[in-house]
């Protein structure tokens, strides 16, 4: 058997990572600005994160959700702790893509309906709802063509205003686009999807798998706006490299019976995993040095005469330019050794870097990204 081959891969073996550095087969070092898709949150291999899970492997690695698992409410605890939402409930599973699948469910299973109504560029998994309620037709199959779904654009309230009716279940929102480019809904937008939200009992879930967990400067980046969605989902830094995910369940909503279920979901080495991560978050400051580093390094790109616009918070930061990225970003890896991400918008660089970062690894990625773009310059001038 070989592998089912789906991937577009970089012609490069990793073997090791530490804090904001990765290493190849051969030696070579590389700044990570990219984390996996925003996976590394506290950094690569941090110590405290793998004493504990190396411990909770050599006691007890998987038993399923049939008994009693203490580190589920240890893990829920934590993160009501860590970001300020202690009242609500936490229902764990494995990935971004089936926590949204699941807060959909939950929608419809509170209020009866079956209407969804997502934003045009968003993205929200690979599942069958959760990639319905995408705005990508190219990871869609006829399956995925649900009438349920209704698209609308960001920041557009006068467009969800007229798609909302009592057939509506949910409203699905991330906290800020990031597959997308980098866009983020406004204060004003947020507020006032709160407002209609209520009054027409509709669920409103914001989709913070990539936003949450400080990378955008606060734990989550619906909190720019002050509100308290029904529904939050969360997965990518959650276990800094674990599969884990989750939904932050408002105390409004009680559990319902036999809904939802997951194997996999909460079992002892994800929820060490978890609990690690927001440990070394507040241990560390990093939501703090999120926001502290992303605007050190939103206000370094500024500068940069070839960028057309610099969008994001935190370390959650979207590069736009007037030409394609895809050369920028082989240089940038190829000749300077540094990761960094792509977006749908073919014109865009994305940033995620770990949240562990200073001002020295803001300063590598900004010598090598200003490097590359006069080199650039330079061949277009010769030829």
């Amino acid at each position: 058997m070989k592998r089912f081959d789906v991937y577009p891969l970089f012609n490069i073996e990793l073997v090791k990572g530490e804090d904001a550095y990765i290493y190849d087969q051969d030696g070579t070092k590389y700044l990570d600005f990219y984390s996996g898709h925003g996976v590394i949150s506290i950094g690569h291999s941090h110590p405290y994160y793998v004493e504990m899970v190396s411990r909770q492997l050599n006691q007890l690695s998987f038993y399923s959700n049939s008994i009693i698992n203490p580190l589920q409410d240890q893990l829920a605890k934590r993160l009501g702790e860590v970001s300020g939402l202690d009242d609500y409930q936490l229902f764990l599973v494995n990935s971004g893509a089936e926590a949204n699948e699941a807060a959909l469910k939950i929608a419809a299973g509170q209020t009866g309906r079956r209407k969804i109504i997502s934003l045009e560029r968003g993205f929200h998994g690979r599942t069958a709802l959760a990639i319905a309620a995408s705005d990508n037709s190219k990871y869609h199959t006829a399956m995925n063509d649900l009438s349920i779904i209704q698209k609308v654009p960001i920041n557009d309230l006068e467009a969800i205003e007229k798609a909302m009716n009592e057939e509506v279940a949910a409203v699905i929102v991330e906290g800020i686009q990031g597959i997308a480019g980098i866009y983020e809904p406004e204060k004003e937008y947020l507020e006032a999807l709160s407002r209609l939200t209520k009054s027409t009992g509709t669920m409103l879930i914001l989709d913070e798998v990539q936003s949450g967990y400080g990378r955008a400067g606060k734990f989550y980046a619906f909190e720019y706006a002050g509100i308290k969605p029904d529904l939050i989902t969360m997965a990518k830094g959650m276990g800094n490299g674990f599969p884990i995910g989750g939904v932050a369940v408002a105390p409004h909503i009680a559990p319902p019976p036999n809904l939802l279920g997951s194997t996999f979901g909460g079992n002892h080495l994800a929820c060490s995993a978890g609990i690690a991560v927001l440990d070394v978050i507040e241990k560390e400051s990093l939501v703090e040095n999120s926001a502290k580093i992303g605007s050190y390094l939103i206000d370094q790109l500024q500068e940069i005469k070839q960028a057309k616009e610099i969008r994001g918070k935190g370390l959650m930061i979207g590069i736009e330019f007037d030409f394609p990225i895809k050369e920028i970003r082989n240089k940038l890896l190829t000749e300077h050794q540094v990761f960094t991400g792509n977006a749908a918008q073919p014109n865009t660089i994305r940033l995620l870097p770990p949240l562990s970062i200073g001002e020295d690894e803001a300063n590598q990625f900004i010598k090598a990204l200003k490097h590359v773009l006069t080199a650039q310059n330079e061949a277009v001038y010769i030829s």
